[in-house]
């Protein structure tokens, strides 16, 4: 079975920002240039890059991003090189675009996944958050990749702009031929964060979410489709985990930055920079610091950072707590 990014405990993976330049703009992009540059990474310094980490933690899987990393050039060398290396899997994250004409360059042999984001079933719910005439572009796409042998994954974002399209989700990723379905809750960092005020209303509560999400996922994966998606909400008394003390993920972004949980990435709160070539670890205090704490609302980052997706009992203590982002429920019938 193919490998791509797994959202579990004793697992790792490298996220890897090639660029942060994209062609689309979408009302949810996380990119933040301030935080995190606007380079375009050398090809010499992504082959560096790649060598400290994959011996940091061997046969991790490979998350290629951008921006767009089909941007990227020199991706397909990229995928070579990581192979070379003794990655454990290759993904490709795309919008759709398939620039360079990166089906051309890669085989399935060498890349496990290309995966996709689609935030709608149909062109009008996706297009309004990601833009004119991606959703078609985007389904076409996934048609090339799939006519070429490649596997394909589909990450669909869900905010309270399109929970109510994920039902309708099913015959769409059927149709398509989609192999792992990744279904993401959206969090309030990049251009979601500074959406005019509106940041809270972009969140689903927790009865929303439980009302659709879970039964989507089983339906999915009832068909045959790997499915993933984070659980969110936590009863009291369930144990939280956080994938910072559990896991080994690493998300590097162009300027060096390296963070161990996305939450953080509004903010220099990066526990490892890449100086040149070599891998540092940051002073106090940065995320490391706060992995440490155990408070009754589950994620210490959530508490910190988006907050109102927390509610109160009249005694003050939490109804539930928020679960790590990054540990995920996953659903194999296949």
């Amino acid at each position: 079975m193919r490998r791509t990014v797994a959202f579990a405990k004793d697992t790792a993976n490298v996220f890897l920002h090639l660029l942060t330049q994209c062609n689309l703009k979408c009302s949810h992009c996380y990119i933040n240039p301030q935080q995190h540059g606007s380079q375009r990474l050398a090809l010499a310094r992504v082959q560096g890059w790649l060598d400290v980490l994959v011996r940091r933690a061997h046969n991790a899987n490979l998350i290629l991003l951008g921006g767009e990393p089909t941007l990227y050039p020199d991706l397909a060398a990229v995928v070579k090189s990581a192979r070379d290396l003794g990655y454990g899997s290759v993904t490709i994250d795309t919008n759709g675009y398939l620039f360079n004409q990166i089906l051309d360059r890669v085989t399935p042999a060498q890349v496990d996944f290309f995966s996709f984001s689609l935030d709608g079933p149909v062109a009008p719910v996706n297009d309004a958050i990601r833009g004119e005439g991606v959703f078609s572009t985007c389904i076409e796409g996934i048609r090339q990749a799939k006519a070429r042998g490649f596997a394909v994954s589909l990450i669909y974002t869900v905010s309270s702009r399109n929970l109510d399209h994920l039902q309708d989700m099913p015959p769409l990723l059927n149709d398509l031929g989609i192999d792992h379905f990744f279904i993401q809750v959206i969090g309030l960092r990049g251009n979601s964060a500074g959406c005019n005020g509106q940041s809270a209303s972009l969140q689903v509560t927790r009865r929303q979410w439980m009302r659709t999400v879970p039964p989507v996922a089983e339906a999915v994966a009832a068909g045959g489709i790997r499915v993933a998606y984070p659980k969110v909400y936590l009863a009291p008394e369930d144990p939280f985990e956080c994938a910072g003390k559990v896991a080994d993920n690493y998300f590097v972004f162009p300027n060096g930055r390296v963070y161990r949980c996305p939450l953080c990435e509004d903010f220099a709160l990066h526990s490892l920079q890449f100086e040149e070539d070599r891998l540092t670890s940051r002073p106090p205090v940065n995320e490391q610091d706060l992995f440490q704490l155990d408070i009754a609302e589950g994620c210490v980052m959530n508490k910190l950072i988006q907050p109102g997706n927390i509610v109160y009992r009249q005694d003050g203590t939490p109804a539930y707590k928020i679960a790590c982002c990054l540990l995920k429920e996953q659903i194999d019938k296949s």
